[in-house]
């Protein structure tokens, strides 16, 4: 195979709304492993097509951990790759953090959750309906919800937990915030869980945290930094998605009333509408989590080599045609739908099924509530997120 010389500037410049940059269907069928220039550390490959994509994210000589504190991994972000992160580990060290929450968020007690989280839900939505319309579903919604459930499961107070929300885009910046700002906020948030570790060890609680203090201290299966990053980790990953989700899901209903009004006259379709929605609606900016080779492996017909990095795009393996019949048309009764919205392999999202979770809950009662609901401000003056990771409007003005 003829490798393109070409090295393009990644990620291809700011995002619109929620389109995909045609590029991607590009490369897709003409360079699905292409050069790519990054803002920081120089040049690796960008994998965009599906079965490459899997087989990245699957196989151990990509590797995470190879990216941990290097200045010299090419990325999007200011900082380097913590160490002692989730998503900075490799097997079998990350097995062995992994296993110690991923009992919370097993499907059996996930699902215990649905009733909480449908009862926030409708606190939320009270309130909205009380204040009257317009009203932000981002402030009123979108943010609250996952930030409540994730705090309540890891034992957050609900006063205390405004503290880490202003924390979670500076840590996911890419240029909205400069390098001291991201490492600051890092710090802020480190020193809240430090606080709230030091409290369970003085008075001992059955939520989350409480969990993981005595798997430090009792059994000694983490180290304090370690526990530390995982409370971290978790109350991020646990909110920044998932409130970004339902706020451009609602966008794409409204902005497309079409799928709105199908959905209000069969509800039933809700679950397998959220994961077509997961698997079309754009929420990364591009430029996510590098990996290094740790061998030479032919991949797509290129040969990539020991020691480059590499970044793949799940959202671009969600729209290939070799998968998914007509990709780019949203379809709501989609039957075959093997996304990979949330990862595969040994980082696939702890947390999917409590996003689902919220993400289903939240349509549903928005549904039922106000199936009226429409957009309060033209399209172009939705003002949307920049210089970040992820994607989603700053405002999202809605009536009924």
């Amino acid at each position: 195979m003829t490798v393109n010389t070409e090295v393009r500037h990644y990620p291809f410049g700011a995002p619109t709304r929620l389109d995909m940059d045609p590029l991607y269907a590009k490369l897709r069928r003409e360079e699905p492993v292409s050069r790519v220039e990054l803002p920081y550390g120089g040049q690796g490959w960008l994998v965009t097509r599906y079965d490459d994509v899997r087989t990245v994210l699957g196989d151990p000589r990509f590797s995470r951990a190879a990216t941990v504190g290097r200045e010299d991994v090419p990325r999007a972000t200011p900082t380097p790759a913590q160490a002692d992160s989730l998503l900075s580990l490799d097997p079998p060290e990350h097995s062995r953090l992994r296993k110690l929450v991923a009992k919370a968020f097993t499907g059996r007690r996930v699902a215990e959750l649905r009733p909480r989280t449908r009862q926030i839900v409708d606190e939320k939505l009270g309130e909205m309906e009380r204040a009257g319309s317009p009203a932000d579903l981002v402030q009123g919604l979108a943010l609250p919800l996952p930030v409540t459930v994730i705090c309540e499961m890891l034992g957050v107070p609900a006063r205390e937990q405004h503290r880490f929300r202003d924390f979670s885009d500076a840590i996911l910046s890419t240029t909205a915030y400069t390098r001291e700002q991201i490492e600051s906020a890092r710090g802020s948030l480190e020193g809240y869980l430090a606080e709230q570790v030091a409290q369970r060890r003085e008075h001992p609680t059955d939520d989350l945290l409480g969990a993981l203090v005595a798997a430090r201290d009792d059994a000694d299966r983490l180290s304090e930094k370690e526990l530390v990053n995982l409370g971290v980790g978790i109350l991020i990953a646990g909110h920044e998605t998932t409130a970004n989700q339902i706020a451009n899901f609602t966008y794409v209903l409204l902005t497309q009333r079409e799928y709105w009004d199908q959905l209000r006259a069969d509800p039933e379709l809700i679950p397998g509408a959220v994961e077509e929605l997961l698997r079309h609606t754009q929420l990364g900016a591009g430029g996510g989590q590098p990996r290094v080779a740790t061998e030479d492996v032919v991949l797509g017909g290129v040969t990539v080599r020991a020691g480059d990095a590499v970044f793949v795009h799940t959202q671009s393996a969600n729209r290939d045609e070799a998968v998914f019949d007509d990709p780019e048309t949203l379809d709501l009764t989609r039957q075959r739908n093997p996304h990979i919205a949330f990862g595969y392999g040994a980082h696939h999202c702890l947390g999917a099924q409590l996003a689902r979770i919220e993400l289903q809950v939240a349509m549903e009662a928005l549904l039922e509530r106000f199936p009226g609901l429409c957009l309060a401000a033209p399209v172009d003056e939705i003002p949307w997120k920049s210089g970040l990771l992820v994607r989603g409007p700053e405002k999202l003005l809605v009536t009924w």
